[in-house]
């Protein structure tokens, strides 16, 4: 099927061979952070690989043409929720460099059981949608889709903001009081 997919988008001329590069290049660039963000032993470098994770999959939503996602993957993700995860690491009290004996004893049981999982999930998707086509849809703005996403949204999303940051810069405080 793939193939005929491919042989299909040739004859119509539209394979860009640039753009598959360059999903190629930053797919590789992901793997090899994502690798690293669980196999590092310092918690502020697993912290900035995971931040070119999120930057990757922001630079792949720009390739897809989804810049409203793209954006909404900068903010969300990469500003706020590692804004978060820094001010965890900050809040911790370990060292912050290679330590010695902090992973869990069993770690390895985790192995098997990841891709048990993967093949699940795999077999899953592929049982469930191994005949489907998708149909031709036309294109329609982004405007649309970030008024539904954003307008209900947006006076929550505000004050639970407000809420994190009252509770991050308390818990700041109580932390440097000792």
């Amino acid at each position: 099927m793939v193939e005929s997919l491919l042989a299909q988008a040739e004859m119509n001329g539209s394979v860009n061979v640039a753009m598959n590069i360059a999903f190629g290049i930053i797919a590789t660039v992901m793997i090899f952070a994502a690798f690293s963000v669980v196999t590092t032993k310092n918690v502020v470098h697993a912290a900035l690989y995971l931040v070119v994770v999120l930057a990757g999959v922001a630079a792949q939503y720009i390739l897809a043409a989804a810049e409203f996602v793209a954006v909404s993957q900068v903010m969300v993700y990469i500003g706020a929720v590692m804004v978060l995860f820094l001010f965890g690491i900050m809040l911790t009290r370990a060292q912050i460099g290679k330590e010695e004996g902090l992973n869990n004893s069993g770690w390895q049981l985790g192995i098997p059981v990841a891709l048990l999982l993967f093949g699940l999930m795999a077999y899953v998707i592929v049982d469930t949608y191994e005949d489907t086509v998708i149909g031709e849809r036309t294109p329609f703005a982004t405007e649309g889709i970030s008024d539904q996403v954003l307008a209900p949204f947006l006076v929550p999303f505000l004050a639970i903001s407000f809420v994190l940051l009252a509770a991050a810069i308390g818990a700041i405080v109580l932390a440097r009081k000792d």
